[in-house]
């Protein structure tokens, strides 16, 4: 009987271990509280990790060197209405989602396309802008449609959404004679206007305001490579983070904040209501 009684106080002991250990576990994982939003309120800031030579959305300003441009005012005017400071911090965009991973940056602020396999590594915040990848050319090319581009080379922005747009659309992109992928748009632009290149896929809202400081040198064709979405990209872990900067942007979207900076970099409002 002591035995049996013996062996019935192990059992329950082994069983208290067993789930007392799953518990710790589950509680050092799944259920974790996410402090991202309470780390950003004391330290005082949240930092953008964005490519500087991006324009309209983040570039540097001729002659102070400041970064400047839409997501930039945008960024702001978002910290400013969640009670913090934000910092600007360049990075490689062929790396920026790592870079984000590994905390170096807070968050991704820089016409940051929405596409499953970036969701698969970070979250994004709702959209605000929609935009296609265009394909800008020089002016009076004898390209005018994607059959053109059959032999030709192409070039884009290493780490873009622009491959991923091009890649989708499998018979042009095997009729390419090559495709070049550049550190940014504004050499890949340039290797156009010297004729390296034959063509460029780009963000529209870069595209167009580059053809529209130098509409002599290059013009869109009416086809693109689809329509995509910007969002802020911020780590998955960082709910509460992402859910201040969700409810500051729809503010701005309300109150009509971000249309007053969309007519100030395009004359127009492009927001994503």
């Amino acid at each position: 009987m002591k035995r049996k009684l013996a062996v019935l106080l192990l059992l329950c002991f082994s069983a208290v271990l067993i789930i007392g250990c799953g518990g710790a576990e589950k509680n050092g994982g799944q259920t974790a509280v996410d402090d991202s939003w309470t780390k950003i309120k004391e330290q005082g800031y949240f930092t953008v990790g964005l490519d500087d030579a991006f324009p309209p959305m983040g570039f540097r300003e001729e002659g102070t060197n400041e970064i400047v441009g839409f997501d930039i005012d945008l960024a702001k005017e978002a910290a400013s209405r969640m009670g913090v400071e934000v910092k600007f911090q360049p990075v490689v965009w062929d790396t920026v989602i790592e870079t984000l991973n590994i905390g170096d940056i807070d968050a991704i602020w820089n016409g940051c396309t929405i596409t499953p396999a970036r969701l698969e590594q970070i979250n994004f915040s709702k959209p605000y802008v929609a935009d296609h990848q265009i394909i800008v050319v020089q002016k009076g090319s004898a390209i005018t449609s994607k059959a053109d581009l059959a032999g030709k080379t192409v070039g884009l922005q290493a780490g873009s959404s622009a491959k991923e747009a091009v890649e989708k659309d499998a018979a042009t992109f095997e009729s390419f004679g090559k495709l070049l992928e550049f550190t940014s748009n504004d050499e890949a632009l340039l290797d156009l206007s010297t004729g390296r290149v034959d063509a460029v896929v780009v963000d529209e809202v870069v595209g167009r305001y580059y053809i529209a400081k130098k509409p002599d040198t290059y013009t869109v064709l009416t086809e693109h490579f689809g329509e995509e979405e910007f969002g802020v990209g911020v780590r998955k872990a960082d709910e509460a983070f992402l859910a201040e900067l969700d409810k500051a942007l729809d503010a701005m979207k309300a109150d009509g904040t971000a249309a007053q900076i969309s007519q100030k970099w395009f004359g127009e409002d492009i927001i994503k209501k």
